[in-house]
């Protein structure tokens, strides 16, 4: 199977802040995404900017060299070296090499850093780009739940006794109100203190956000009651109710216990969208049967399988690597990687692919790839890249995102004064509770999430089906296609000829026309005469050796077998030759007729017969083209091939439209053609010739068992090169963008409902307010929902 090559990680440096003294020449570089170079190994501990291996500024501190963008960077760190590699105490130094995993945010793919953290725009905390199988739990799972557990106690504690305290008539109100404030502290300042971060980096990046809403109204509610425990004297009478003035350490310290809750459970959820690529890891075996030089065999890590090497692969095994079979004969289950349950037959010759499961046959296979070059491999890399990148959809939520903060910002501002000026007493209490409901229900996380985790769960499950999406807008843009241009040989024909029928004249034998026509092609590599050659071997005819051979570039070869003199090629060739083939010409036209192309043989200038060849037609294609067009799909064949076999193999599949003998820029202007009719066209090929088409249309799909050429030019991927993959792969575009649109609106819903209701626009008629400890439970649950249904695209049926 062909590599895949395209498969190339776009990285990009998130805005990191730049770090105090930063050099001004680079401080552009950390207020905007910057690309980076795919080379670059080091960090600037001063500036934390990527530089190249070869940067002229280093420094040398403690054993280790460190590399610096510039003079300045450079001068900082050796002026103060601990300043920059150990800023809080009993820190250790950072590496000054930058560690092989790389982080980056759900949300925004273009974020990338070297360590876990949050993400500078959104506040999210950043994933691996390439899920592990040795990765243990995520450490912020691991420390919220920690945070979680330590002060829950605690917040139920402050809750009971705000709730329930004025019952006990031994403890003053003053008592009370400290009571509380000692219990809500450790939850507000120790267990919400990662809000606060995220709260204060979306202020500081100017990048509203969920955490700029609930670090707003969590600072608010802990912030008033501070002050109304340590100088009640400075508030109003109307502010004062059961002898104090009423304070919201309760509501804070729930709204944290919650919010912790929250992403507790959406993390544990999250982590379930790379089960895709940890189950597809998880396929490769780990160690490799080696045979060595003398039939000695040792069991080796597949990291030291060389291309090369001799493998025995047993029965029940899985192939390590990709390779050829050399010896042996069994089929091969490769559902895992290409969806297609038949077990396949595998003989000396054939190709394997790393990962698949040998049947009941012994088999010994030289390997071709290995490592990163492996199919599975390279279909890893293209699932974690597809998941990495953003939906259309998604850009208008991002840009709805931060309009929508500031306008909830607004409303929760305009919430406070009306009814602190216009609410029923004591209505400044009323308007601090509501304001901060407003703020913590209207948190944009789930519409932040809404499209980035359908993303991934529909990569990953196209991955298991043999469908190979390059990005998230090739998911979202196949369901709109209602045309397909399809190559013949290779997409709708095996691609490699096979023998058709062979017609002797009379007093020739059959058989005797196979044999000298596979004697003369034995010194031939066109595609033709090998399918010649094998059938007469196939046949046990007796070849002789060919002198004097000659070959006619696109017409045919010439040479002596034994004491004739033959000629094998295009009637044109031999009609040339001064030979009547007029007796051969109607079962000519027929064999064209039937798709197959033709060749004469002619021995001392005298007809002998023809032999035909076709590339026959996949089992799955009928399958496939009956299926496109029960979706909708229009559907045209562009080939290079003549017409008259064009037209024959689109009649036998019902092919709506035929266009023969076309170059490679006839199949780029046919798709500009039908895009200026308005057409949504998808390119469906296989060869070099294909790609200028694969890469004009709206969607390429390429036969992964094609050339590297055409799949970098191809959005989607058929892993076993057959069409009813493009079925498989329409059926998960179509419940993706479903599946979004269902996310998106239960975040504007849930939105639209939750805002006004904790404003309090039902309180004249119901009497009803929403509680902000409500309102968090309400935001958290919203986030988990988004994440659970995405999760539903795992049982898609295709």
């Amino acid at each position: 199977m062909a590599s895949h090559t395209h498969s190339q990680e776009h990285q990009h440096n998130d805005a990191a802040p730049a770090a105090p003294g930063c050099c001004d020449a680079h401080k552009q570089s950390h207020t905007s995404t910057a690309a980076i170079d795919s080379t670059a190994t080091a960090i600037d501990p001063v500036c934390g900017m990527k530089v190249k291996p070869d940067s002229a500024h280093r420094a040398e501190h403690a054993g280790h060299e460190y590399l610096f963008c510039s003079a300045g960077c450079r001068a900082k760190f050796v002026a103060d070296p601990l300043r920059y590699l150990a800023p809080e105490k009993g820190a250790e130094p950072p590496p000054p090499m930058v560690p092989g995993t790389k982080y980056t945010c759900p949300m925004h793919p273009e974020i990338v850093r070297d360590a876990p953290g949050t993400c500078p725009i959104c506040g999210m905390a950043l994933e691996p780009m390439m899920p592990s199988l040795d990765d243990g739990e995520n450490p912020e799972l691991t420390d919220f739940r920690r945070r979680f557990l330590w002060t829950l106690p605690l917040s139920i504690a402050v809750f009971a006794l705000a709730m329930f305290g004025h019952a006990f008539t031994a403890l003053s109100a003053t008592v009370r109100t400290w009571l509380e404030f000692a219990l809500a502290a450790p939850v507000v300042l120790w267990a919400g203190w990662p809000f606060a971060e995220r709260w204060a980096q979306s202020i500081a990046n100017r990048s509203p956000n969920m955490w700029t809403l609930i670090g707003t109204g969590v600072i608010a509610a802990f912030g008033y009651s501070v002050v109304a425990a340590v100088a009640p004297q400075v508030f109003p009478e109307s502010f004062h109710e059961h002898g104090r003035v009423g304070v919201y350490f309760e509501a804070a310290a729930i709204i944290v216990s919650l919010t912790l809750l929250g992403q507790i459970l959406e993390l544990k959820a999250r982590s379930s969208t790379s089960a895709a690529i940890k189950s597809l890891l998880g396929l490769a075996p780990k160690t490799a049967r080696r045979v060595r030089e003398g039939g000695a065999e040792e069991d080796v890590a597949l990291d030291q399988v060389q291309v090369g090497d001799r493998l025995r692969v047993r029965p029940g095994e899985k192939v390590p690597v990709d390779g050829v079979v050399v010896e042996g004969r069994s089929s091969i289950d490769e559902s895992m990687l290409t969806g297609e349950p038949i077990p396949v037959e595998k003989k000396p010759g054939d190709a394997v692919i790393g990962a698949t499961l040998n049947g009941t046959g012994s088999l010994v296979i030289r390997a071709e790839k290995v490592g990163a070059e492996t199919a599975l491999a390279q279909i890893v890399s293209l699932v974690a890249q597809a998941q990495r990148t953003r939906a259309p959809m998604q850009r208008l939520a991002d840009k709805v995102s931060v309009w929508f903060v500031l306008a909830v910002m607004t409303v929760a501002l305009a919430t406070f004064f009306v009814w602190g000026v216009f609410g029923p007493q004591p209505s400044w209490t009323y308007a601090i509770v509501n304001a901060v409901a407003v703020l913590i229900i209207a948190c944009p996380c789930a519409l932040g999430l809404a499209t980035p985790m359908t993303i991934m769960v529909a990569s990953g499950r196209a991955a298991h089906a043999g469908v190979l999406f390059r990005d998230a807008e090739a998911i979202e843009r196949l369901r709109t296609i209602d045309t397909l241009i399809v190559d013949k040989t290779g997409t709708l024909t095996q691609g490699r000829p096979a023998f058709r029928d062979v017609v002797a004249m009379a007093g020739t034998s059959a058989d005797e026309v196979l044999r000298l026509a596979a004697s003369i092609e034995q010194g031939s590599e066109h595609p033709l005469a090998a399918a010649i050659v094998a059938e007469a071997r196939r046949r046990g005819l007796a070849l002789q050796a060919a002198a004097d051979f000659e070959s006619a570039t696109g017409s045919g070869v010439r040479g002596r077998v034994a004491a004739q003199s033959v000629l094998l090629g295009s009637a044109a060739l031999v009609s040339e030759a001064g030979v009547d083939i007029a007796n051969l010409r109607d079962e000519a036209e027929r064999l064209r007729q039937e798709g197959a192309s033709v060749v004469f043989l002619a021995a001392d200038g005298r007809a002998l017969g023809l032999i035909a060849v076709a590339d026959p037609i996949k089992d799955s294609t009928p399958e496939a083209v009956a299926a496109l067009h029960a979706a909708g799909w229009r559907l045209i064949m562009a080939t290079g091939d003549g017409k008259t076999t064009a037209q024959a193999i689109a009649a036998r599949l019902g092919i709506d439209e035929v266009h023969g003998e076309v170059r490679p820029q006839d199949k780029a202007a046919l798709v500009a053609t039908l895009k200026a009719q308005g057409r949504r066209v998808a390119m469906a090929g296989d060869g070099i010739n294909d790609a200028p088409a694969l890469a004009a249309a709206d969607v390429g799909i390429a036969m992964g068992t094609g050339t590297d050429v055409a799949m970098s030019s191809a959005q989607v991927t058929l892993v076993k090169g057959d069409l009813r993959g493009i079925v498989r792969a329409l059926a998960i575009s179509r419940s993706a963008v479903t599946n979004m649109r269902q996310n998106l609106g239960l975040a504007f819903v849930y939105n639209a409902l939750g805002v006004p209701l904790a404003a309090g626009v039902l309180y004249p008629f119901t009497g009803l307010l929403l509680s902000p400890m409500i309102a968090a439970l309400a935001m958290s649950l919203s986030s988990v929902s988004v994440i659970g249904n995405a999760l539903r695209l795992r049982a898609t049926r295709v």
